[in-house]
């Protein structure tokens, strides 16, 4: 697979690019690729032992997407760039809800070793992009910025990973945006769930304690309990904390509360209208989405294939990162592999 390596020089830089806004990633000196963490990210990812989620942070950076052509505003958005770039198809890892880029920390490494030119996008309103001037983060508004984002920075039919809601969000794009999606890959699919009910009505008060209550240690730690089959306590601890750094930015609970006014994802109806190719990844073991749903799915998908993830549970990626990223590599370049 012809490749061609990315040159610290070809990164932008800081000066205003042509669409009006400031190029490149927000770093103390070094670098996203360098030893120092990215200044924008909340000093709280020092405290972070996970040497992968240590490692997947200093690659973190922002880069613009134009989300208004009149004005040609942007959102410098967080993601991180392949190292490399390829002939085949990028992949594009999105992740679950209310997550970060981090989340594949253990499978993105694995997947670069494997040839790919992989990316790990944030969703807008999650994740470590600049919102200062920009709070709306509903369901529309999120597939619009992931579309402008491919549109801007991969320009390629690419190969879509979605887990969890980040399922949602994949056949969302690959419905109304084809020419961008070439395949997909998702993993513990929740994609039945029909929006968020009568929490889209909740007063604004109300719905501003809920999202506190959300980004909490304890309900976070309990989450981590659900999603994780068999994980130590001290690496749930400290994945817990991995998993609530992007709730540490100053517009989070605006941008929270935005997209739960817009209802969230209900692509229930969309399903079956999706045409490209699939791969169904599911854990074995996985507390939060049951089993029949992703039989389900894979029964409504024409072109969808389905494979188990033994010994593991809703966040396999994380905990089952060898697995995955050979389902995944599989998956893109069949030819390539027995």
């Amino acid at each position: 697979m012809a490749s061609m390596m990315y040159g610290r020089g070809a990164l932008p830089g800081t000066k205003l690019d042509d669409t009006g806004c400031f190029g490149g990633s927000s770093t103390v000196p070094g670098g996203g690729n360098g030893r120092a963490f990215p200044s924008f990210l909340p000093k709280e990812v020092e405290k972070i032992k996970d040497p992968l989620a240590r490692r997947l942070a200093r690659r973190i950076e922002r880069v613009p997407v134009v989300v208004d052509e009149l004005s040609n505003s942007c959102v410098m958005s967080s993601c991180v760039r392949p190292l490399t770039k390829t002939d085949g198809c990028p992949v594009v890892l999105l992740h679950c809800f209310d997550s970060s880029c981090l989340e594949w920390r253990h499978a993105y490494p694995l997947l670069e070793q494997a040839g790919l030119e992989v990316w790990a996008v944030d969703a807008l309103g999650w994740g470590f992009s600049d919102l200062e001037m920009r709070r709306c983060c509903g369901v529309l508004a999120k597939r619009y910025h992931l579309y402008k984002f491919w549109k801007s920075h991969i320009r390629r039919p690419m190969v879509l990973v979605g887990p969890s809601l980040g399922a949602s969000a994949a056949i969302d794009l690959a419905i109304n945006h084809p020419e961008a999606v070439e395949k997909m890959v998702l993993i513990n699919a929740s994609v039945y769930r029909e929006g968020l009910g009568n929490m889209a009505n909740l007063p604004k008060s109300v719905a501003y304690a809920g999202v506190s209550i959300l980004k909490s240690l304890p309900l976070r730690l309990y989450a981590n309990m659900m999603a994780f089959h068999e994980v130590p306590f001290s690496k749930r601890y400290d994945w817990t904390n991995v998993g609530r750094l992007h709730c540490l930015l100053p517009w989070w609970d605006e941008a929270m509360v935005s997209f739960m006014k817009s209802g969230g994802y209900n692509v229930v109806d969309q399903i079956k209208e999706v045409k490209q190719d699939v791969l169904i990844i599911y854990g074995e073991h996985d507390k939060i989405i049951p089993k029949a749903l992703q039989v389900r799915l894979h029964s409504e998908l024409p072109s969808a294939i389905i494979r188990q993830v033994p010994e593991s549970g809703h966040l396999l990626h994380v905990e089952k990162p060898q697995a995955v990223a050979k389902l995944i590599a599989d998956f893109v370049c069949p030819r390539d592999r027995t």
